[in-house]
């Protein structure tokens, strides 16, 4: 009796870890298409010299590159990636057509990669961090543009910086959009950049996601870095993440507002957070 019994429970937590695979695979292609592509395609030239994009019928193939250049995204290789991209200015390509015509298309294949099973999902994070920070050497934003003080709830996630696990993010990120908040899930994760993005807009509540316990340390510095730079002087701070299942601790240590590791409790906290009023 025991034997089926245990079979069973077998059984049943492989359709749950089955389950759980098709909705990471799905939360992931929904930032690669409606988060990544749209920002790369809309971007616009953070300095007035950049050339404007080119327009859609003018843009080209991918460059022979783009397979080599995912390739090196996938692997983590950032001086590979780099010398793509030298090679491609040297022979005169704008940096409009290298995003047209490059990083666009490498994101899209590693979003079919990761469909297809022939990548894993700390893979494709790797490289669209990667892609992430060429974009910024190039001197484009991954941002729809500047978010002002509103009615919706305005929420950025990240990783605190010394990982890229944005499983939980994604997760998180869906839960707070099907509430209404307007979600903005930074890919990179230093410090400096962090600090850069709670500047120059408007963010209700930042959540940041800690996976391991070397990452406590820095906490609360990185954090009231974040206050003191934030576009909103009131910007509230959300902590979850791995290590905070593994270890009971309080938000205050951090300088934080509160510590969630589950998406619809964290729900409520957004809420609380953003209208101080509805407590």
């Amino acid at each position: 009796m025991s034997k089926f019994h245990g079979l069973g429970n077998s059984v049943q937590r492989k359709s749950i870890s089955v389950a759980a695979n098709d909705d990471c695979r799905e939360s992931l292609l929904d930032v690669i298409e409606h988060q990544i592509i749209p920002r790369l395609i809309n971007a616009q030239p953070n300095v007035s010299s950049l050339p404007h994009l080119a327009a859609a019928e003018e843009v080209g193939e991918p460059v022979p590159e783009m397979l080599e250049f995912t390739t090196s995204c996938l692997k983590g290789d950032a001086v590979a990636v780099n010398l793509i991209i030298d090679r491609l200015m040297d022979r005169g390509l704008k940096q409009d057509r290298i995003f047209l015509e490059l990083i666009t298309p490498a994101a899209r294949h590693l979003g079919e990669m990761w469909d297809q099973d022939l990548c894993s999902f700390s893979d494709v994070t790797c490289g669209l961090a990667l892609m992430h920070q060429v974009t910024y050497r190039l001197g484009y934003g991954f941002h729809d543009g500047p978010v002002t003080e509103g009615q919706t709830q305005s929420v950025m996630l990240c990783c605190a910086p010394g990982s890229q696990h944005f499983l939980g993010l994604t997760i998180v990120a869906d839960f707070f959009k099907r509430d209404g908040a307007s979600v903005v899930i930074e890919i990179s994760s230093t410090e400096s950049e962090l600090v850069r993005v709670v500047a120059n807009e408007w963010f209700d509540v930042v959540g940041i996601s800690v996976a391991l316990e070397s990452q406590l340390g820095s906490l609360p510095s990185l954090i009231e870095k974040l206050r003191q730079n934030s576009g909103n002087p009131g910007v509230k701070v959300l902590l979850g993440g791995p290590i905070f299942t593994l270890m009971d601790l309080p938000a205050q240590r951090f300088g934080a507002d509160a510590i969630s590791t589950d998406p619809i409790e964290a729900v409520g906290l957004l809420k609380k957070l953003a209208n101080p009023s509805s407590r």
